[in-house]
């Protein structure tokens, strides 16, 4: 597998604030340990963005003209955010030439949606990623799985009617961002209450995966999120370790294997939320399931 990550990411912080360099750092520390191979990101262009978000984000993302508590304004945070859309990017390619590729970059960026930053996330790097799929011909149709606990509004909003892109969502509700109760044409929500446990959780996986195995995509996008964690200190969901390391072997079921290793079905992932000390744990675990199969 591919691990996409540059420790450019790793260089802001806001004192106190939950989405934080050491939780990247330990995952990258981690997944170290193991066989993977490094791959170093560019940051996107500007037209990457756009296809996804108003030019008035992008501004707004360049100066600062924006104000949102959950997500301050760093003089970096521009090439920064701009990197880690880049990263999405080479993992999505890198999925669809035959290895599939985890990019372990922040900020996140499920939340941000055409004309908002909210969320800890400036640019939306899923949607990046997968329109630059579909714009430059490589997929035809694409659908994305998000397992953050928290809805990926985001996403939702820049996807919700385009019939190319199936959009999958399994979240805590209620929750931030208060969306994602009721399915809307193209996306489809499976909210999960406070509380819900590793087999509640799998069991609406389960006809999740069914579901954008029905849609056909040429390539799968996760956006992962390792909130849903029972630890975790700003949701209240009861996931365990080894529940991730399900998820992705889950996932490696429905993408497949040829002879050859490669998935039949190409994949890759978005590194979202996850704020709890076992962090780290909980993105290897998901790791290790979803390269094993």
């Amino acid at each position: 597998m591919i691990i996409v990550h540059s420790p450019r990411s790793l260089d802001y912080e806001a004192p106190g604030h939950p989405e934080n360099p050491e939780r990247v750092r330990s995952a990258v520390a981690l997944l170290h340990k193991e066989f993977h191979t490094w791959t170093i990101p560019e940051p996107c262009a500007d037209d990457d963005i756009l296809r996804v978000h108003s030019p008035e984000l992008l501004a707004a993302v360049r100066t600062g003209a924006f104000a949102d508590a959950d997500t301050p304004f760093f003089p970096e945070i521009f090439e920064i955010a701009k990197l880690a859309a880049g990263a999405a990017i080479l993992a999505a390619e890198s999925a669809v030439a035959g290895r599939s590729a985890f990019s372990l970059m922040r900020p996140p960026g499920h939340h941000a949606e055409r004309n908002r930053i909210m969320g800890f996330c400036y640019f939306n790097n899923i949607a990046i990623a997968v329109a630059r799929l579909l714009a430059d011909g490589k997929v035809k149709r694409a659908a994305i799985l998000d397992f953050d606990c928290h809805h990926g509004n985001g996403t939702e909003d820049i996807f919700r009617g385009n019939n190319r892109v199936l959009f999958v969502s399994l979240h805590q509700s209620p929750c931030y961002p208060g969306t994602g109760s009721v399915t809307q044409d193209n996306c489809v929500n499976y909210p999960l209450p406070p509380g819900t446990r590793p087999e509640q959780f799998l069991a609406a996986l389960d006809p999740a995966l069914g579901q954008i195995g029905e849609f056909q995509p040429d390539v799968l996008a996760v956006s992962a999120g390792f909130d849903a964690y029972k630890s975790d200190p700003i949701t209240h969901m009861g996931l365990e370790i080894d529940t991730f390391h399900e998820i992705g072997s889950r996932i490696g079921n429905l993408t497949g294997r040829t002879a050859a290793g490669t998935a039949t079905l190409p994949c890759f992932a978005v590194l979202e939320g996850g704020y709890s000390r076992d962090f780290a744990k909980c993105v290897d675990a998901f790791v290790t399931g979803w390269e094993q199969r």
